[in-house]
């Protein structure tokens, strides 16, 4: 519901710019206008993108009526289910993903976002469809009573969320009277069953509604494609020149401010949290700062809060060994940002010492703050992190809302004036007797006897401990070790691209080939920035040799991080970026940024690994935090659907429920350091080195790892892929309990082992209104393909095996509509399919990633798109029909998954509340609860314990592609 992103980057496209009415960005030519109807529109020319349009109502939930919490968010659900034009229910979404596009909304507090993008060819005609949600929705009672449905079942989804939990929570400390204390969500009670006990006409309202705020003075618009601009205005007009205007003021709700200065705001909370999690959140309620955005002062403080390096609140709490992250800063989504408040919070991830320790915890980060107040703004530390646009135009149409004209390209994310008075107004009122505390931990429980209405949080609130609170009310006395960020040595100065000393070439090419490892090499001469990727896989056999070896490796790696994070906190600042990850089969090492320095950050993690040391205190902190992290894994049934399907398709794989029993058994010292020596010992290492990078350059990275670690090669190859189980020709079912006792949501994939989008959405949401996720998928496991339809729903409202049945109905009917598909249909969809292979990457990561997941699986087949686009070319109706046939036929592999939350429609009569889920296991030892088959697929084999079952089953071959 609230903000919804997907990546993307500026400042890689390799394009000139072009002067528009606006500043200039890298390659976009710009024009806005605003026209007679109200609605601000601005036009792009953009290359290498698809064609996009986004445009935002400036109304959201504040809007909503005392008697219909909700109506704002349904309203956006509402305007997508047809037409006057277009009647077709899902016909826009259809029409959008049918020419490799996507489309999605959000509604916030006081803005409602629409977005889509598709390809240029189709994007004349997808504006058209997309604008008659604003000039004249259908909004029909049948598709009104079904989508109130899928506004529940979102609901549900989120109610396990501890994010969605506490915004809920603290909104309802706001005075009485403000629009933060209502339920913005919506579900079946208030959309549905209450307003029919009331006899509220729920379809008149709509359209009131509608009427109402859907005007265009309240909207603005972004188109960004490759036509002209004048073509593009032109468009413009044509199309959105119908939208209503009824000339009423804009809602305004700027009078209401100070929402948090009650009594109730300044108290400590004791909250109990869903996932297994010490933590303190401490929030401050601050006018709003919205109009301040040109200077930033949240970000401002936010970075010197956040930050992790010497002298840092963080770097404080880690060495008491209180903490493991923090977190500052003020999200900008409507909850924390809006035109009566703005939140700023510290979010301080506990240690169980750490939990003992929460007011010695508090009073660090007040003593950081008035350190700051103290000094006063500095402008040497005015700096803001390069941040990626997530969705161009979905950000610049809310940018036009808020920004003057001359800042909607660049307000967001830049700093442009600095004004040391306004930085230093809002770190002042940061103070401890202003501040709001929330404690999160389970422990609570038993002292929680308070429940939040609608996402049943139970919690307890009391007045700040009298010691605390008469210190903080004093002039207290500083904290030495805290203090501002040191000279960073990890910014780069030199921006030169480097001379090509290799042939150039179109894929990586191997430069390096030993016993001890290879390194593949590629330099960047497309996009032609001083940017480089550089990133390795460590192979070892000793990973997956027991659920053990696997444990004691993550836990190796979670330490190896927390190690890096305050000495590579600074490359961080200077837009250089690294991870460590733990593989199934090795340790990854990704490092990106200004090539410059980055052989620094490289340099410095590779001497950790080779002086590798921990101790037992931090030994200790990281496994109370992995049990926590697998405890918290096993809860969301989508994650637990996912382990359960990977544990029987994936011969030797260990489940999350193996690993985290492991890890309660205990594991000691010493058999870590055992297993890091053995681990560090026999290696083979594959790299990848990508970007403005000489070839000669680039060896030095895995020489430097050699040179380091002082391994030897391994005895035998060690394969990256597990071995894929071949599935009996028949349809099997394994059901599995949820695994958190107040989680009524549910997950059913059906996977068949061997592409479908709008159909699936169309017949299982919108028709049979089974949950709001719905999606196909097609899966590469370990090298072998396959499809899975998937529906999230809720055990209140749907058995999961008749929802299984629901899909077997759909995969029926998509087998008839791809009998009778028109071979001009068939033909398009091929079309569509070839230009999003031929879409050319837009930044130099797109690629980078692409050749990485080549080599990290092994397979080097880098030219794999120009293949599949060769093979598309000679794809006929037929071979699709006769595909889909054989895997669907009697020789069919099927495998359903149903992850059962409670509910009645699974025999369960009570609906313990969500916290209830840490009783279960903080003490027990979880395991898989198989439920049999009701008689809805009591014909239908079951699986009741998962090794049995796959070990009377044959291996598939190691697969690779060879020509």
């Amino acid at each position: 519901m609230w903000s919804w992103r997907s990546g993307g980057s500026l400042d890689e496209h390799p394009v000139a710019c072009c002067a528009g009415a606006l500043p200039a960005v890298p390659g976009y030519c710009v024009h806005t206008a605003g026209w007679e109807q109200g609605v601000t529109s601005t036009a792009f020319i953009v290359f290498n993108l698809q064609s996009a349009a986004a445009l935002c109502v400036g109304v959201g939930s504040f809007c909503d009526p005392e008697d219909l919490p909700g109506l704002a968010h349904f309203l956006e659900h509402m305007v997508f289910m047809g037409s006057l034009k277009y009647p077709d229910e899902n016909g826009f979404d259809a029409f959008v993903r049918e020419h490799g596009g996507s489309d999605n909304a959000s509604t916030d507090c006081e803005r409602t976002v629409f977005q889509f993008d598709i390809q240029q060819k189709y994007f004349k005609e997808a504006l058209d469809r997309w604008a008659q949600f604003f000039i004249h929705p259908l909004m029909v009672w049948d598709a009104i009573d079904r989508e109130v449905e899928a506004v529940d079942s979102e609901y549900q989804l989120a109610k396990p969320s501890d994010a969605n939990r506490r915004e809920l929570l603290l909104g309802s400390l706001a005075k009485p009277g403000h629009p933060m204390r209502k339920f913005f969500w919506g579900n079946a009670e208030t959309l549905k069953h209450e307003p029919k006990n009331r006899n509220i006409d729920i379809y008149a309202r709509l359209k009131d509604f509608w009427q109402l705020y859907y005007s265009a003075h309240y909207m603005n618009l972004v188109v960004q494609s490759k036509e002209t601009l004048d073509t593009l205005e032109k468009w413009v007009m044509e199309i959105f020149s119908q939208i209503p205007n009824n000339g009423l003021p804009k809602p305004s709700f700027g009078h209401l401010t100070q929402p948090f200065d009650t009594p109730e705001f300044h108290k400590l909370y004791r909250v109990v949290p869903v996932r297994k999690v010490h933590s303190l959140n401490i929030a401050w309620g601050l006018p709003p700062q919205q109009r301040h955005y040109r200077v930033k002062p949240l970000h401002y403080i936010s970075w010197l809060v956040g930050h992790e390096g010497k002298g840092s609140i963080l770097s404080f709490l880690r060495k008491k060994f209180w903490a493991l992250t923090l977190h500052g800063g003020n999200s900008e989504t409507g909850f924390e940002q809006n035109s009566t408040y703005s939140i700023f919070s510290i979010s301080v991830t506990l240690t169980e010492e750490g939990y003992e320790y929460f007011y010695e915890i508090a009073h660090a980060i007040f003593q950081y703050l008035k350190m700051l107040q103290k000094r006063g703004p500095d402008k040497s530390y005015h700096t803001a992190k390069k941040t990626d646009p997530a969705d161009f135009v979905e950000s610049l149409c809310e940018n036009m809302q808020h920004f003057q004209k001359e800042d909607f390209l660049i307000g967001n994310n830049l700093l442009l004036d600095y004004k040391p008075e306004i930085i230093a107004d809002a770190l002042n009122q940061l103070c401890p007797l202003k501040a709001n505390l929330f404690l999160l931990s389970a422990g609570h429980e038993e002292k929680c006897h308070l429940k939040e209405r609608w996402f049943e949080t139970q919690y307890s609130v009391e007045d700040i401990d009298k010691y605390w609170s008469d210190l903080w009310a004093s002039d207290f006395e500083l904290n030495q070790d805290l203090h501002l960020p040191e000279e960073n040595k990890y910014i780069a100065s030199n921006f030169t691209l480097k001379v090509r000393d290799c042939s150039e070439t179109q894929h990586p090419v191997k430069i390096l080939n030993t016993q001890l490892g290879c390194l593949w090499y590629k330099k960047d001469n497309k996009f032609r920035i001083p940017k480089a990727y550089v990133r390795f896989h460590l192979i070892s056999p000793l990973i997956q040799q027991c659920s053990k070896s696997v444990v004691l490796f993550e836990l190796f790696v979670n330490i190896f991080s927390h190690n890096l994070a305050e000495p590579a906190y600074e490359a961080d600042v200077a837009q250089l970026e690294y991870k460590v990850v733990a593989g199934e089969h090795g340790l990854i090492i990704r490092v990106k940024g200004f090539n410059h320095k980055l052989p620094l950050l490289f340099q410095l993690i590779i001497d950790h690994l080779a002086d590798f040391n921990f101790t037992p205190a931090t030994f200790e902190m990281i496994t109370e935090q992995l049990k926590k992290t697998y405890f918290n894994i096993l809860i969301k049934p989508e994650m637990l659907a996912k382990d359960v399907r990977l544990f029987i398709l994936e011969h030797g794989r260990w489940s999350i429920i193996d690993k985290y029993q492991r890890l309660m058994k205990g594991i000691s010292v010493e058999s870590l350091s055992a297993f890091i020596k053995a681990f560090k010992s026999h290696l083979f290492v594959e790299g990848l080195a990508q970007g403005n990078l000489t070839g000669r350059k680039s060896k030095d990275f895995l020489n430097y790892i050699v040179q380091k670690l002082q391994f030897v090669p391994l005895a035998h190859p060690c394969p990256v892929q597990f071995r894929v189980v071949d599935l009996p020709n028949t349809h099997l079912l394994c059901k599995v309990k949820t695994l958190n006792k107040g989680d009524a949501n549910s997950e059913v994939t059906v996977y068949y082992q061997m592409h479908m989008e709008e159909p699936c959405f169309n017949f299982l949401r919108t028709k049979q209104t089974l949950g709001y996720h719905v999606y196909p998928a097609c899966r590469n496991t370990s090298g072998i393909l396959g499809f899975s339809v998937t529906v999230a729903t809720q055990a209140t409202k749907n058995n999961t095996e008749l929802v299984d049945k629901k899909i077997e109905e759909f995969l029926v009917c998509f087998e008839e509509k791809l009998k009778i598909l028109t071979t001009e249909v068939f033909n398009a969809q091929v079309s569509v399919l070839i230009n999003m292979k031929e879409c050319e990457d837009s930044y130099l990561g797109e690629e980078v990633d692409r050749n990485w997941n080549e080599i990290v699986t092994q397979q080097y087949f880098f030219d794999r798109l120009a293949h599949e686009i060769e093979a598309l070319k000679s794809f006929t109706k037929a071979d699709l029909v006769n595909w889909f046939q054989a895997h669907r036929g009697h020789k069919k592999k099927a495998l359903s998954l149903h992850v059962v939350g409670f509910g009645k429609h699974e025999g369960d009569s009570d609906i313990i509340a969500a916290s209830d889920a840490q009783q279960c296991y903080l003490g027990d030892m979880p395991q898989f609860i198989f439920l049999p088959p009701s008689s809805h697929m009591k014909d239908t084999a079951s699986i009741r314990d998962i090794r049995d079952f796959t070990l009377a089953l044959n291996l598939l071959p190691y697969h690779k592609i060879l020509k």
